[in-house]
């Protein structure tokens, strides 16, 4: 990634850990970062192993009083949000700037929608993971421990799909009528 205002990457199956760390540094060299499509991250590793791993995690909480935390998130976007604050020094002023260029989320929504959005190549599990391993997606890891909002960003994710093919469409008739136009 070169340096720019903000870059926008499209977390769609891209390795956790992999991507977690490429945007860690990122943010720690003063970049701007927005990731969207969190809910279809991916984690190496079957389905249930890694439901019994979260579920090992929802065990740890203070005895005395839980609501002293550890928190446990179970959104996608949140959990993508503290493995990223796991590898940035998030309790000195410098960690805490870099954690606050981030911007996590569910689906894309509207301002993130038209821009240009990024992959991440050393991250993306298809170059990644050895072709026959297993892997679970985060979105369905979320849902299953608690997340109420898969059907939601679902949704609203068919439209913006929708949306964006009907552009496409009137897009590339303009090209066709523009390509005729300048051959003739």
């Amino acid at each position: 990634m070169g340096f720019e205002k903000v870059v926008v990457v499209d977390g769609r199956g891209h390795l956790i850990g992999r991507l977690a760390s490429v945007i860690a540094k990122q943010l720690l060299t003063g970049q701007r970062v927005v990731v969207v499509r969190c809910e279809l991250l991916n984690v190496s590793g079957s389905f249930y192993r890694n439901k019994l791993k979260y579920y090992k995690f929802l065990r740890k909480r203070m005895n005395s009083n839980p609501s002293h935390g550890p928190y446990h998130f179970r959104a996608p976007s949140k959990i993508l949000w503290r493995t990223i604050r796991g590898m940035i020094p998030h309790k000195t002023k410098r960690g805490m700037e870099a954690l606050n260029r981030l911007k996590v989320f569910e689906g894309i929504p509207p301002p993130y929608d038209k821009t240009k959005r990024m992959v991440v190549p050393s991250a993306l599990r298809v170059l990644r993971l050895k072709p026959g391993r297993k892997y679970a997606s985060i979105g369905r890891l979320s849902h299953e421990v608690g997340w109420k909002y898969r059907d939601v960003v679902e949704k609203l994710e068919d439209k913006r799909k929708e949306k964006s093919a009907a552009y496409f469409e009137a897009k590339k008739k303009l090209q066709a009528l523009r390509a005729k136009a300048e051959a003739s």
